[in-house]
């Protein structure tokens, strides 16, 4: 019997399965500072513990989309080894903050499978949650990604496709935020004068920059979250597959966006929850990300006064600067825009 693991494939996975992912992960401060320095997240609460300190957490927490990656890279050699690409995401929620010295986990249970036409590959829906040292729950999410098959000619599953909210309700949103001081909040060291309530519905905002991303730092940071999908590193397998050159884990795509998006809403200390998530378009080394963000909502938390939830939809584009603002609906006469993100963001008032 082969010791080596090939991954599952397509036809191995089936409608309630659970995966227990191996590889528990310590986070550390040599982490924090490595995804700093891929991306350039300004946000004060995840980068100063006085900062953070002073409005109300023990320390300053690890970015949320650090927490994320962590937890989906547990997750890739059961799930999405074999993938072609990872399609989208819904219903993900940050539950507790994380702080370096923290150990994450993670599980999974399978929630739908669909066959595509091609008869070559499916879509496997799993929901995905990790947990800390003390077994609390710190994130939950779910995914689905396209999958290989490894015989085409095996039969297809019945086809179950799961009912996903639209939105995450906001009254779930404020567990991993503690009271927030507004007194000790310092406009100065945040970056932003703007607070929730000068935010309105309907507004745009060009978040300005843009980065390009180079094959050495997309590579760097997909190890650091420890997936192994071959379509991020292997140019001998890839370079035959569908695009012809490795593909860029469409997270580290979000994390840019994220990170230009502190232009314009540095106050958005918080992501509270991902509403839905859209890779419309890959991405390759030698890219050039922009971003652009509109308010879809706004809403107080129950019982609270001191932070409001924004509701954002950001759009990411490669090689387009979004002066004019480019649709994410993935028709042919909107090039350029390569992910459609809708989330909340937790704000002080």
């Amino acid at each position: 019997m082969s010791k080596t693991v090939t991954g599952n494939f397509f036809e191995d996975f089936r409608v309630g399965q659970a995966l227990r992912h191996a590889t528990p992960r310590t986070l550390t401060s040599g982490d924090v500072a490595l995804y700093t320095a891929l991306y350039g997240s300004r946000f004060a609460v995840q980068s100063a513990d006085v900062f953070a300190r002073s409005v109300g957490y023990p320390r300053a927490p690890v970015d949320d989309l650090l927490v994320f990656h962590i937890v989906f890279g547990k997750s890739v050699p059961d799930i999405s080894l074999n993938a072609v690409a990872n399609l989208g995401y819904a219903q993900c929620r940050f539950l507790k903050p994380v702080y370096a010295g923290d150990t994450l986990y993670a599980v999974s249970t399978v929630v739908g499978l669909r066959e595509n036409s091609n008869g070559k590959t499916g879509v496997v829906y799993v929901h995905t949650r990790g947990f800390n040292q003390d077994d609390v729950e710190v994130l939950s999410f779910v995914r689905w990604v396209m999958v290989r098959k490894r015989d085409e000619a095996s039969p297809a599953p019945d086809p179950v496709v799961p009912e996903l909210a639209e939105v995450v309700n906001v009254t779930e949103l404020g567990s991993a935020c503690p009271a927030i001081s507004l007194t000790n909040w310092n406009d100065a060291f945040s970056g932003s004068p703007h607070r929730f309530t000068d935010y309105k519905v309907g507004e745009r905002i060009n978040h300005m920059d843009g980065m390009t991303v180079e094959e050495a730092e997309h590579q760097l940071a997909t190890r650091l979250y420890q997936n192994t999908a071959k379509v991020h590193f292997n140019q001998h397998t890839e370079g035959a597959g569908r695009f012809g050159r490795r593909l860029i884990y469409g997270g580290h795509v979000i994390s840019l966006a994220r990170a230009l998006s502190f232009n314009g809403l540095a106050n958005a200390f918080h992501i509270a929850a991902i509403n839905a998530g859209r890779h419309v378009a890959p991405l390759f080394a030698g890219g050039t990300v922009y971003a652009w963000s509109e308010i879809l909502a706004e809403s107080w938390l129950p019982g609270r006064d001191d932070v409001g939830a924004l509701r954002i939809r950001t759009r990411a584009t490669c090689n387009l600067a979004c002066r004019d603002f480019p649709q994410a609906d993935g028709s042919p006469d909107q090039p350029g825009v390569i992910l459609d993100l809708d989330y909340w963001a937790l704000m002080p008032v």
